[in-house]
């Protein structure tokens, strides 16, 4: 499985203009349930602070990976979001991020096997910084698709 693969281009926002960790998951949740990736914003949100209650997504580097396993997912989907500016965030480093990855999976046995392939894809590709400099320099989905190619 590759990154570029999974990426829908629908599901990019590679100029988000927001302020806060609620802002970004509110466009990310949005553009998951206009394209049919999520049933239910709320839920599916709820589901995902749950997580972030448990520990810090915020992976340095000014990348967030938010996730939670749902009930409200139809279809495995990874909504990404470019900020124009640094947000506040828990983050390994203490720092904001611009670079936000949401990954949206069901909680069946099959989804949350996908789950921990997906977040050892996108992980393996993050730790790479010149694939992170070009993610946040993107300005288009495609180029959001690019970095990751």
């Amino acid at each position: 499985m590759e990154v570029k693969e999974i990426l829908d281009a629908n599901l990019i926002k590679s100029d988000m203009s927001v302020a806060t960790k609620e802002e970004a998951l509110n466009t990310l949740c949005q553009k998951l349930i206009d394209n049919g990736y999520i049933s239910d914003v709320e839920g599916f949100k709820k589901d995902v602070y749950a997580r972030e209650k448990e520990g810090k997504t915020g992976i340095g580097n000014f990348i967030a990976i938010p996730h939670g396993k749902s009930e409200h997912v139809d279809n495995i989907g990874v909504a990404i979001g470019i900020n124009e500016t640094e947000i506040p965030w828990e983050s390994l480093d203490d720092r904001g991020v611009k670079g936000i990855i949401l990954f949206a999976v069901g909680n069946d046995h099959e989804d949350a096997n996908q789950h921990l392939k997906l977040l050892s894809l996108f992980a393996r590709k993050l730790g790479n910084d010149e694939v992170v400099e070009e993610l946040l320099k993107s300005t288009s989905p495609e180029e959001v698709i690019q970095a990751f190619s």
